[in-house]
């Protein structure tokens, strides 16, 4: 069951624990979005889900589950609540301890609702952050049968295709070319050097996933406000969110996610001490990045099927 955190004091030390953590992850040389799965016999390369819904987790909740796969090794990236469990007709095994998610909205109180409509204008919404204890599958028992599987990953002769599909349906100029990657704002378009200059052909499909996350945020996209100078915080903090949206696609395509500006992390350890909020902010805004692409993808695809029929 969700329950509030219990008010300012309550938020930020979620903000602050949330924080602690991945700082201490970069600081120990290890990047909390980029993971050795597959590896002691644990999960494939996915995106953490409900296990009972299939509706996949987001934003910084991605980071605390994926850390939680890796440091027990759970075979699967489903998950559940105590009650979820119960209704899936298992529980809880005794003595297991759940991992804590968060989830963050805003609501209207009452006065300042009325004083929106006594004096007019727009009624101020305020922020608020609820935790709540989530359980993996592998913790439980009895669940009913298949309930606890992961979606069988592509095969490594798809991946190919599936990622050519997604950058075609993201509807960005993209061009190849050069010996370097980069998205320019200012024209909006996104250019990688073939596929020849990458050691591994996956690599120019990392790439290019990481350049098309900056392009989404574009003025006529998601809106991010990219015209920033380079070396800046704001230039840093758009870095950070390319590097874990470009891993979440990475994750829901079955690519194994890499660093491609690990020169980034002193900076990404600055910001991140500087805000404790800094890395839920990016975290969002990488999942809104990645779920634009794979929509388009979704609906691209959908139309194939319907032509095909």
């Amino acid at each position: 069951m969700a329950k509030p955190s219990g008010g300012s004091s309550g938020r930020a030390d979620l903000y602050q624990t949330v924080t602690q953590r991945i700082v201490g992850e970069l600081e120990a040389g290890r990047v909390p979005w980029v993971q050795p799965w597959g590896s002691d016999g644990g999960a494939d390369t996915a995106l953490p889900r409900n296990a009972l819904t299939g509706r996949n987790y987001s934003g910084i909740n991605i980071l605390i589950l994926w850390g939680a796969v890796i440091e027990h090794s759970w075979p699967a990236q489903g998950w559940l609540t105590f009650r979820q469990a119960l209704n899936a007709g298992g529980s809880v095994r005794r003595g297991e301890r759940g991992t804590t998610v968060v989830y963050a909205d805003k609501f209207t109180p009452k006065g300042e609702a009325e004083r929106a409509a006594r004096d007019g204008g727009a009624a101020r919404a305020v922020s608020f952050l609820k935790s709540f204890t989530v359980f993996n599958v592998a913790q439980c028992e009895g669940l009913r049968p298949g309930l606890g599987l992961d979606p069988a990953p592509l095969a490594p002769r798809e991946i190919v295709p599936v990622a050519e599909a997604v950058i075609a349906a993201s509807g960005v100029d993209f061009r190849i070319g050069g010996a370097k990657a980069f998205y320019v704002p200012s024209e909006d378009y996104v250019q990688v050097p073939p596929q020849p200059a990458f050691f591994q052909q996956i690599d120019y499909y990392r790439t290019a996933l990481h350049e098309l996350t900056h392009a989404t945020g574009h003025a006529k996209r998601l809106d991010r406000k990219l015209l920033n100078a380079f070396g800046s915080k704001d230039y840093g903090r758009e870095e950070l969110i390319a590097e874990m949206g470009s891993a979440f696609l990475c994750a829901a395509l079955g690519i194994v996610p890499s660093v491609r500006h690990a020169d980034y992390l002193g900076a990404w350890l600055d910001i991140l001490k500087e805000d404790n909020r800094a890395i839920f902010r990016a975290a969002s805004a990488a999942s809104r990045a990645a779920d634009w692409l794979l929509a388009r993808y979704d609906e691209a695809h959908a139309a194939d099927r319907r032509l095909a029929a």
